[in-house]
């Protein structure tokens, strides 16, 4: 059976060109086929065209030049990439989803073309990241972080059994890479403590760190069995989660968290920190769904 393609979806935006060279070295790092995908509903748009029209629709050809010029950005990148393309007249979005079905990894630029100035996050990868059945990269962040130069991953830690998922993608991308992986459990203590006795402020304190490093320990303990040449480090943190991870994107190539994916639920699903390491990480982001 022949192995899942990676899916890049291009649109010949800046963004897309940064996926494109990102999904290249992913493919190289994983064996991994990979297949450029542009997706619009130019037909739509176009209207009928005359049977004795001499020439293409300029959207079409447009689209030609897109995957044409994504594909030789490819080779050049790494001509032992098996790479093939695809036009597809729909809906970006769906298109992809649909490609995702039978995907390893769907990759997308954090903004495509004619997105709004200023925009944290396109809504094609928003929406994609959101709804996808397969893991999905969103290629965003600071040179650093798109060079892969930190030779780091970083796993925010979700609960065990819902993150499992996030979990083994982790470990299988730290063990391709040769780099250590840094999971993080943010934790909070509830603010309602007597300041008046800061001896008693501290057991409840101490007791949610200790039930963080706990659960930790829960989520890893079968990847670390399965993957023992992997480097872990593991830290609990306090604080907001989506904040504590935000800020150690900086030092980081990839940041992985896990989604819910409820069944026959069909609009977004996002939590807050995936939804702020989208819109914020300053290195690229793994969103790997889990059905719940």
């Amino acid at each position: 059976m022949a192995e899942p393609p990676l899916i890049a979806g291009v649109d010949g935006s800046e963004s897309s060109l940064r996926a494109v060279d990102w999904a290249v070295d992913e493919a190289a790092r994983h064996g991994m086929p990979l297949r450029l995908v542009y997706a619009s509903l130019w037909e739509r748009y176009e209207g009928p065209r005359p049977s004795s029209a001499p020439r293409r629709p300029a959207a079409r050809t447009a689209a030609e030049h897109v995957v044409a010029s994504a594909a030789e950005r490819a080779r050049r990148r790494n001509p032992d990439v098996r790479a093939c393309t695809a036009i597809l007249p729909e809906d970006a979005v769906h298109a992809l989803l649909r490609e995702g079905d039978n995907a390893s990894l769907l990759v997308t630029g954090s903004r495509g073309r004619g997105e709004l100035r200023g925009l944290l996050l396109g809504s094609v990868g928003l929406a994609v990241a959101a709804r996808a059945h397969c893991p999905v990269v969103v290629v965003r962040g600071d040179a650093a972080g798109l060079a892969g130069t930190h030779e780091r991953i970083l796993l925010g830690a979700g609960d065990p059994g819902t993150n499992s998922e996030a979990v083994r993608f982790a470990f299988r991308e730290a063990e391709a890479r040769g780099c250590v992986l840094d999971v993080v459990r943010a934790w909070r203590c509830p603010a309602h403590g007597s300041t008046d006795h800061p001896a008693s402020a501290e057991e409840p304190a101490r007791h949610h760190e200790e039930r963080a490093f706990a659960l930790l320990e829960e989520l890893l303990r079968d990847a670390m069995a399965d993957h023992p040449g992997v480097r872990v480090r593991r830290a609990t943190v306090e604080g907001p989660a989506p904040k504590v991870l935000v800020l150690r994107s900086a030092a980081a190539d990839l940041v992985i968290v896990g989604a819910r994916r409820r069944r026959g639920h069909v609009g977004l699903q996002l939590g807050r920190v995936n939804h702020t390491l989208l819109h914020h990480a300053q290195c690229p982001v793994a969103v790997v769904p889990q059905q719940v």
